[in-house]
C-alpha cells in the first residue's frame, strides 16, 4: 500500500512459467487471465486465488475461457505478462500480487478497452480497480484463539513484507491474543518475501526456539504449519494457517485457518463485465461478505471457547465488533488511538505495530 513500496517490490525472483489454460477451452464471449505470484500448488495464496477461478468457471460455464500465468515475479516480468495476455485477446486480467499493481497500471493505459482488477492496491484507473479483504477481521478472531490456547503465553508470526496489510493482520491478532491473555506477547520475524519455504520453515523454528506455541504467518508456503507439526509432539506447538486450510500439512497441529473465498467475487465482476455494468469501484469486503473467514476449527477446542469465538464472528459480521476499537497503544507506549473506531484511511496506511508485538518494522 502506502509504505515501504520500495521493499515489496524486492520479491525474491521466480522462474516463470508458460502459459497455460486450464481444461476449460470452449469458445468463450469473455476471455480472462489471471496472473499469480507463487507456483498455484495445493495451498496458498496462489491457491485460493485459483479455487475462485475455478468456482467463476463452473458459475459461468461456457460465457468465460480462463488463462493462468503462475510464478511470475513481480515488476518488469508481470508487466510483460499482463501485455501479452492484453495482446492475445484477454478482455479482463486479475493480477493478483501487491507488487503488480505499477505494471499493471502501465499495461491498463495502453489497451483502454482491458478491464483489471488488482488485488490489495491502492490506485485505480479507468479500466483498473482494485479489490481486498479485511483479513484483519479473522486474524484478530485467530489471535484471541491463540490466547485462550497457547500455554507459554507466545505467539510467532512469520510475516511477509512491512505493508500495511500485513500490519493490519499483525495487530489484530495482538489485540485478540492480549484481549484473551493481557500479559500474552507476539514475536514477528520477517522474510521480505511474499514466498520463500525454506526461510519460512527457519523462521517458524527460530519462533519455536524463543517459545512460541502458537504460530501464524502472512507467507504463501505451507512451511509454517509443517514447522509446527515437527514440533508438535515434542513441544506441542499449534498452529493457525493462513489463506489455506492446511490440516493435510499440520494434522495434529493445526487449531483453525484464516481462509480466503474469491469465487463469489470472480464471478461477480465477469459477468459485470459480460453484461455491460463493470466500473472501477475499489472493493474492501470482509467476513460479513464472505472473502475472508476463520475455519477450519479444530476438534480440540473447548466448547465455551468455541462459543466465545462464534459471538464475536457475529459481531464482526454485525458491524459491532471492530478490532481496532478503544484505546490503543503502539509496542513503544505511544497513544495510536484515544477511543473510537479506527476509519478505514488510518487502517489502510497502518504503519505501526500494536502492544505485546515484540520486533519492529524492518
Amino acid at each position: 500500500m502506502y509504505k515501504n513500496l520500495a521493499r515489496a517490490a524486492a520479491l525474491a525472483a521466480a522462474l516463470l512459467s508458460p502459459f497455460h489454460t486450464p481444461a476449460q477451452t470452449t469458445t468463450a464471449a469473455l476471455k480472462v487471465g489471471f496472473v499469480y505470484v507463487s507456483p498455484v500448488g495445493e495451498a496458498g495464496w496462489s491457491y485460493q486465488h485459483d479455487l475462485g477461478r475455478r468456482e467463476m468457471e463452473r458459475a459461468l460455464g461456457a460465457r468465460v475461457q480462463t488463462t493462468v500465468v503462475e510464478a511470475v515475479p513481480e515488476g518488469a516480468d508481470s508487466e510483460r505478462v499482463m501485455r501479452d495476455l492484453a495482446r492475445q485477446g484477454h478482455q479482463l486480467i486479475f493480477a493478483t500480487s501487491f507488487g503488480y499493481l505499477e505494471p499493471a497500471l502501465r499495461v491498463a493505459a495502453e489497451f483502454p478497452q482491458v478491464k483489471f482488477e488488482h488485488a490489495g492496491g491502492y490506485k485505480t484507473a479507468a479500466n483498473l480497480n482494485t479489490y481486498n479483504a479485511r483479513y484483519y477481521e479473522a486474524r484478530y478472531l485467530a489471535g484471541w484463539l491463540a490466547g485462550k490456547t497457547s500455554r507459554t503465553g507466545i505467539a510467532g508470526y512469520v510475516a511477509g513484507f512491512p505493508v500495511p496489510e500485513v500490519v493490519q493482520g499483525i495487530n489484530a491478532f495482538a489485540i485478540g491474543l492480549r484481549e484473551a491473555n493481557p500479559k500474552a506477547q507476539l514475536r514477528v520475524l520477517w522474510l521480505n518475501s511474499w514466498f520463500d519455504p525454506a526461510r519460512e520453515r527457519e523462521a517458524a523454528q527460530t519462533l519455536i526456539h524463543q517459545g512460541a506455541d502458537v504460530l501464524t504467518n502472512h507467507s504463501g508456503s505451507p512451511a509454517v504449519p509443517q514447522a509446527a507439526q515437527a514440533a508438535f509432539k515434542d513441544k506441542g506447538v499449534r498452529v493457525i494457517a493462513y489463506q489455506s486450510d492446511m490440516k493435510a500439512y499440520a494434522p495434529d497441529a493445526q487449531l483453525a485457518a484464516v481462509t480466503h473465498h474469491w469465487g463469489g467475487y470472480y464471478t461477480k465482476v465477469a459477468r459485470d463485465v459480460l453484461e455491460g455494468r463493470w466500473q472501477a469501484k475499489p472493493v474492501w469486503a470482509g467476513m460479513k461478505d464472505g472473502l475472508v473467514r476463520l475455519s477450519a476449527l479444530d476438534a480440540s477446542i473447548p466448547k465455551d471457547v468455541r462459543a466465545q469465538l462464534e459471538a464475536r464472528r457475529r459481531a464482526i459480521a454485525a458491524g459491532t465488533l471492530q478490532p481496532f476499537s478503544g484505546r490503543l497503544l503502539d509496542n513503544v507506549g505511544h497513544v495510536r488511538q484515544a477511543g473510537g473506531t479506527m476509519d478505514d484511511a488510518s487502517i489502510a496506511a497502518m504503519n505501526w505495530l500494536a502492544e505485546g508485538v515484540v520486533g519492529m518494522l524492518p
